[in-house]
């Protein structure tokens, strides 16, 4: 028999068989054999490879899941008031602060709620912040900022703030005077990223992300899908998608990105970084998530946590006008220690925030 047919006869034996018959303490553990004979990915453990030459044994490799898959689904949670102007879900509920969302820490979304006008500040005074960058989004009404390093900010629908406390900051949040003054239906969301070690102590910076400096990526329904006017858009706030970059400057690589799926059930498929936490959450309406026939449903306010593995992200809305929030980025392996408004790596360094701020030396 040729070699090349004795080869493919060998390894064809493998999906069948625990063993190689002839070869010595060589176990298939998988093989994948869609595009056979062009591609063959079979991962082994190996001792002695009598009848595979060297070369061979180095080129077989466990093969990598292109479809990104749902880890876990997790409920609306049950909203409570920050301050006198913010009533939020606090999205990621007991997995706040866990190396499960790194970089990610924590998600407050203030869902759509109706003020009434007044001449009251409502909102939060001011307070630290050390050891991690804060993102803030507004959707509906107007938020307005002042910090410790002179930035005086409103941001209006459809703006982003990204402010990296850094070392240290002292900041304020409200609603906008006018929006106090007419009054009207609020809506936004804020965010906390984790900064890695060698970042946490930097000076403390200021974006100002305006909605006319987003860049929006139009949609494609999927392959096979069922053809339709509008798949949707996703505005590019942080990170790349499909060779547009956000304007957002980030110590780590990250996405985030504002999707609208204004059509039912027309599937539109996303291309991501492979071992990235990435997190899809509904903020009006629903979605399927998942490869076709594998697909999770995610409500209003609920969470789908995706596996890292896979390059690909597939969303079909299951109502018109749905809109999702997708958080992703490379996992920080350091430990963290958060306490109220400080996250650091260890509890020492947790204190010497607290004393910072205590004593005057925190915000300048």
């Amino acid at each position: 028999m040729p070699a090349e047919k004795k080869r493919k006869s060998l390894i064809r034996s493998t999906c069948d068989t625990d063993l190689i018959p002839g070869v010595t303490n060589l176990k298939a553990r998988t093989c994948f054999t869609s595009c056979w004979p062009e591609v063959l990915e079979v991962y082994w453990t190996a001792e002695r490879v009598p009848t595979l030459v060297q070369s061979q044994a180095h080129t077989l490799r466990r093969p990598q899941t292109a479809m990104k898959a749902v880890s876990r689904v997790m409920p609306a949670s049950r909203p409570h008031w920050v301050g006198n102007g913010f009533h939020v879900y606090p999205v990621f509920a007991q997995l706040a602060f866990t190396k499960e969302l790194s970089p990610w820490l924590m998600f407050d979304y203030a869902a759509p709620k109706q003020f009434g006008p007044t001449s009251e500040r409502k909102g939060v005074g001011q307070h630290p912040h050390r050891g991690f960058e804060t993102v803030t989004i507004a959707f509906q009404g107007a938020v307005e900022h002042t910090d410790s390093t002179g930035n005086n900010d409103v941001i209006q629908p459809g703006d982003v703030q990204w402010m990296t406390a850094g070392r240290g900051i002292i900041h304020e949040e409200y609603h906008s005077t006018e929006f106090a003054r007419s009054g009207g239906t609020f809506e936004m969301c804020q965010l906390w990223v984790n900064l890695p070690k060698k970042h946490k102590m930097v000076p403390p910076r200021y974006q100002p992300v305006v909605s006319a400096d987003i860049p929006t990526v139009p949609l494609k329904v999927a392959a096979g899908a069922e053809e339709c006017a509008e798949a949707g858009s996703v505005r590019v706030i942080a990170g790349e998608l499909d060779g547009t970059r956000g304007p957002a400057q980030t110590y780590s690589p990250i996405e985030l990105w504002d999707i609208q799926l204004p059509t039912q059930g027309a599937p539109v498929e996303l291309e991501v970084p492979s071992g990235h936490n990435m997190i899809v959450f509904v903020r009006r309406g629903g979605v399927l998530v998942g490869a076709a026939g594998r697909e999770q449903k995610v409500g209003a306010q609920g969470v789908a946590l995706m596996e890292r593995e896979g390059t690909t992200l597939r969303l079909s809305a299951t109502q018109a006008d749905t809109q999702l929030l997708l958080l992703g980025g490379e996992p920080i392996d350091e430990p963290i220690a958060a306490r109220g408004p400080f996250v650091m790596n260890t509890e020492q360094e947790i204190m010497q925030a607290n004393r910072d701020f205590q004593s005057g030396k925190m915000g300048r």
